[in-house]
Order: structure tokens, then sequence, then C-alpha cells
């Protein structure tokens, strides 16, 4: 009886794209109340980075960050693995290294079999056990939907901290993932997935950032995040507003999963992908129909989005190469002197 059971079924939104759009999380966030400083806190809510880091005094960051959502798949393992993945990708995205994680589970035990979220746990300490780190407890909730993620705790050498504020003019842009399973996962929600595409989004989605650690210790890296919920564009501005820069792609660099137009021609578009535009789009020029579908959508655990400099263009290729991202070797685009929009799509 389990096996039927579909755990999107369960969720008014699904992985990352039930994040809380851009411009409302910003109202959130507004608070007029006077933040005590830390000078420790190398990376708080000053930034719209991935995660907090702070200073231990030795040379090395202590790196913090939490993250969980609804289900984005009907497995109940590969939810698990998902949402773990998920998590533990921004520690790597800041150039670090995870050292343990804690689950984050809410689940409405009235509605759905307590062997299902079992199922979870079992895909998250999969997961956990490829980073190299223990899922060393949680914290558990009856709630009305089925919710998991984890808190990550990192390390990372200073000298390596990546963030996602400090690009520099002439930097190349690098993605290390395929755009769209928003677009396949609301497809499979619906029942429109064709069979040649199921389990492709998943499959990206449960692949680990590990690349980030690597990244890190070349010293033309410059900014580094992973694309989630805002999707590319959504993440994009955020490293081109944090460094003061404008950003230009060219669309037709873009890697994309295979079948997105037929999607997309159904209209299997996340909902989150019209909140996110709604969010920034004073902020871009040279969007189209297409573009605004697939550079809109919400990622979970998207790839690695890098800024390097051309010096150091070689040496970036050269590991992502010899790291099995052969495919994603062109830049995607680059950073310029700050104009009137911040990313231009050519």
């Amino acid at each position: 009886m389990n096996q039927d059971i579909k755990l999107t079924q369960y969720s008014h939104g699904a992985g990352c794209g039930c994040k809380i759009a851009p411009a409302v999380l910003e109202q959130i966030l507004k608070t007029d109340f006077k933040v005590p400083v830390s000078e420790k806190l190398i990376v708080g809510n000053g930034s719209k980075d991935d995660a907090a880091v702070y200073d231990l005094g030795n040379g090395l960051g202590l790196i913090s960050t939490t993250d969980f959502f609804t289900p984005i798949v009907d497995d109940a393992m590969d939810f698990g693995k998902i949402a773990s993945a998920n998590a533990i990708s921004d520690v790597y995205a800041m150039g670090g290294k995870p050292l343990m994680a804690v689950a984050i589970l809410g689940w409405p035990i009235n509605k759905l079999p307590v062997e299902i979220a079992q199922k979870v746990i079992e895909g998250a300490h999969v997961v956990c056990a490829e980073a190299g780190i223990p899922l060393a407890g949680g914290h558990s909730i009856d709630s009305p939907e089925p919710i998991f993620g984890l808190a990550v705790s990192g390390l990372v050498d200073l000298k390596n901290l990546k963030q996602n504020n400090t690009a520099k003019t002439g930097d190349l842009l690098y993605l290390t993932k395929k755009i769209g399973v928003g677009i396949l996962t609301t497809a499979e929600k619906k029942g429109l997935l064709k069979e040649e595409h199921r389990g492709v989004a998943a499959k990206q989605m449960i692949q680990l950032n590990k690349l980030g650690e690597k990244v890190a210790v070349i010293t033309g890296v410059t900014a580094m995040t992973d694309i989630t919920g805002f999707g590319l564009l959504g993440h994009l501005i955020e490293m081109a507003e944090g460094s003061g820069l404008t950003a230009e792609i060219e669309y037709s660099r873009i890697p994309l999963l295979e079948g997105l137009a037929f999607y997309t021609a159904q209209m299997c578009v996340p909902d989150n992908s019209f909140r996110n535009w709604n969010g920034y789009q004073s902020k871009v020029e040279g969007i189209s129909g297409e573009s605004l579908l697939t550079l809109c959508d919400p990622q979970t655990n998207g790839g690695l989005l890098i800024a390097v400099s051309p010096e150091s263009k070689d040496e970036l290729e050269k590991l992502l190469v010899t790291n099995g991202y052969s495919d994603f070797t062109a830049p995607i685009g680059r950073m310029k002197a700050k104009e009137d929009k911040t990313v231009v799509i050519r």
C-alpha cells in the first residue's frame, strides 16, 4: 500500500519551489531592531549568502546552515536524499567541508504511515554517508504537510572562503548543473512526465556539490553560490548586486535539461517561477518568453554558479574536466561594470 502513496500530493509546493518569494522575504527580514554586532561573525544576515560563517580564531571558519522543504518527488527515500543533498550543498557553496548534520522532520502522522517517514530518514543517512558525515540527531513535529531537511555544520579554511557577493569586473561565469528540475517535477506532479524523462530530475537533485570544496582552493575564483529556489536569474542577481556589478549572460550557453519546451507548452511551470519574476523583473534586460520560464525556474540542489578571473579560467576548466564536469567547461557569461540593469541576457 505504501508504494501507491505519492508524497507530492501531500504538499502545496515542491522542494525549493516552496520558498517564500524574494520580494516577500525581503519584507519579512526588514527590521529596525538594532542587531548586536559580533566581530567573529564573518558572514551573517548582512548578506544574502548560502550559510553563516563564524571565525574560530585559528584560521578556520565554522559554517552553519539549514534547509528544509516539502516533497518534490513521490519516492520517500529519494525525498530524503534530495533534501539532505540540498542542505549539505550550502556548505560546499562556501568552499567548506561538512562536519555533521541534524535532521528537521515534520510529518502528518494521521495522514501518512510512519514507515514512509522512516524511508525519508534512510535516504538522509545514505547522502550523509556519501558526504562523509554523521546524521547526528534532529527534531520532529506532527505537521499538516510532510517536511524534511537538515541543519549542517562545516569547516572552511578562511583563506578559501567563497561568498556570493565578491565577484570582480571581468570575471567569467560557470554553472555546474543543468536548469529545469522545477519544470520536470511539475510535469511529474501533473502526470504529464514522459517515460524517457522519469528520474532525470531526481538524479540531478541527489548529486552533491562536493566540487565546491575543490573549486575553493583556486585563488582566481572570486565568488560562488548554488542555484536553488530563486532560479538562476535570482541567484545571479544576488551575486551581481552584492558585488556592485552587472552580469551579462549568453542564453544559448545555459545548460538546459531535455524536453523543457514540451512541458512549458503544457504549462508545466512552477508557481514560484512567476513569483520569482515578479520579484526581480525590473532588474533584468533581454528576457524572452522561453528564457523567463527557464531562468526563473526554481531549482532544488542546483549547480554551483562560479565567478572566476580570466587568468584562472584554464585552472578551473581543468578541475571541471578531471571531476566529471566536461559538459560545463564553457562560460555562460561574465561580470561587467555596473549598468542600469543588474542582469543583461543576450
